[in-house]
Parts: structure tokens; C-alpha cells; sequence
């Protein structure tokens, strides 16, 4: 497989991967996709990495699964054991972002539709230029919402917002965007990368481990009652506390008013 069409950078402590498929604004065909998804398994497993940015290359973030080579084709007819069946790589893509323990920041320099769309929604923020447009496409394509949709945008824009970006597939220019919650923070355009690995790297200076139970707690309570939430997160505490060098160099650089350096230890 080529890596070509999925760059791969480090800054620091934060990963950088680009989506580079410049001319097809970066549409997902089986080769991008399985390059992704390596890509997230490497970051899992570096402890150097403690936050990954996800971008596009040249005008588009992603326009979605490419239909004219393979990357998307005709959905399957359902059978009596659709239940069953795997997640397909829209599934896998999404559990993949949305399941790695470390910060993701989406920064959206172009188009994201379709699953392009719901790749920028799996991250835990989002940054944008100017230039950046949002559009669900499925209806278009007589579908009905897939690679997580469904799941990520009522949590970000609430339901009849979700309701009305899938009901109509209007496009969303980025001022709405930021507005209404699909981008966090909306950046001039010649400055987004600059902007987005200054946001990944407030959030990798902190003690590694925290951060990581920090997004699994996050995640966990969205859905929980208050009484489930405050448990999970006591339980999740002595999880952080493992790390006593970082606790300790906390406490330090505190009492001395100096920069902490963790390690993850």
C-alpha cells in the first residue's frame, strides 16, 4: 500500500495526518481508508503522540467515500442477518477516530461531506478557515445517514439542527458552521495549520494520562445520569493518579510557578 495518500507528520507531541488526494478533494477510496486506519493504530501505540490532528491537502478536507473507483459504490441489500454483519469501513473509521484515546482535532480546510463530513465530526473539536463547508449528501444519494452521522451531529448541534443539515443537505458555509457548533474555532485560512498545532499543543503539554481519561470520561458521561457520572468519574481518578511522576511534577512546578514537564509516568 502507498503512503502517499496519507502524509504523515510529528510536531512535538502531536501527530499530523493529511489526506492526499488532493484532486479528488480527498475522497475516501480503499487505499486512503486502510491508510487512515493504520495511521490511527500507529498513534494508539506511540506514547510520544499525545494528540493527532486529522486535515485534507490542497482544497478539500474530504468530499466523502469516492464513488468512481470502488470507494463507495451501491449499498447492500439488507439481509435477515444484517445484525451480524461487520461494521463496514464506515463503521471501522469511525470507531477508529472516536475510540483513540487521545485528543483528535479536525482541521477543516476545505469541503467535508458526506463521510468526509462525519470523519471531521468523530473528532473531539473541529478548527476552520474560511473556506471551510460542511454538507451531509446521503439523501442526495437516496441513503440514509452512515459512518456515524447519525450519532455525532445531534450530540454537536443538537437534534433539529442534525434533523435539518440531513433532512435538506444544504451546504453550510464556515460562519454558520462556527455559529451552530461544527467548527470550535474559525481561523484565517493561511493560518490554520499554525492555529490547529498551537490547539493540539495546549492540550499535549498537559500530564498524558489525564488527558486520556479525561476524553474516555467525557465520552462515557454524555449519556449517563449524574449519580452514574460522578462514580465514573471516582473511578477513573485512581486511574489518572497512576502516573506519580506527573502528579508529583504538578505539584512542583506549582509551589516553584514554573512550566510542568510530564512524562506519562
Amino acid at each position: 500500500m502507498s503512503s502517499d495518500v496519507l502524509l504523515k507528520d510529528k510536531v512535538d507531541h502531536v501527530a499530523v495526518l493529511t489526506l492526499n488526494r488532493p484532486a479528488k478533494l480527498n475522497a475516501l477510496d480503499g487505499e486512503l481508508r486502510g491508510a487512515m486506519l493504520e495511521a490511527v493504530r500507529g498513534v494508539r501505540s506511540d506514547d510520544e503522540v499525545r494528540a493527532v490532528i486529522v486535515t485534507g491537502a490542497g482544497r478539500g478536507f474530504c468530499s466523502g467515500a469516492d464513488l468512481t473507483g470502488g470507494g463507495g459504490g451501491e449499498p447492500k441489500p439488507p439481509t435477515q442477518n444484517d445484525h451480524l454483519d461487520d461494521l463496514g469501513w464506515v463503521g471501522r473509521q469511525a470507531l477508529a477516530l472516536y475510540g483513540l484515546d487521545k485528543p483528535v482535532i479536525g482541521a477543516v480546510n476545505g469541503v467535508a461531506a458526506g463521510a468526509g463530513m462525519s470523519l471531521a465530526l468523530a473528532c473531539d473539536v473541529r478548527v476552520g478557515s474560511e473556506k471551510a463547508r460542511f454538507k451531509t449528501v446521503f439523501i442526495e444519494r437516496n441513503l440514509s445517514p452512515d459512518s456515524g452521522m447519525s450519532f455525532f451531529l445531534p450530540r454537536i448541534v443538537g437534534y433539529s439542527r442534525a434533523a435539518d443539515l440531513i433532512y435538506t443537505s444544504r451546504p453550510v458555509e464556515a460562519e454558520e458552521a462556527h455559529r451552530i457548533g461544527l467548527l470550535d474555532r474559525l481561523v484565517d485560512h493561511d493560518e490554520l495549520q499554525e492555529r490547529a498545532i498551537e490547539f493540539a499543543s495546549q492540550m499535549a503539554d498537559w500530564p498524558p494520562l489525564a488527558l486520556r481519561v479525561s476524553k474516555r470520561v467525557l465520552q462515557h458521561n454524555v449519556e449517563c445520569d449524574l449519580d452514574t457520572a460522578l462514580r465514573y468519574e471516582l473511578t477513573s481518578l485512581s486511574y489518572g493518579n497512576r502516573a506519580v511522576n506527573d502528579r508529583r511534577e504538578s505539584l512542583a512546578a506549582f509551589r516553584e510557578k514554573r512550566k510542568p514537564t510530564y512524562t506519562g509516568t
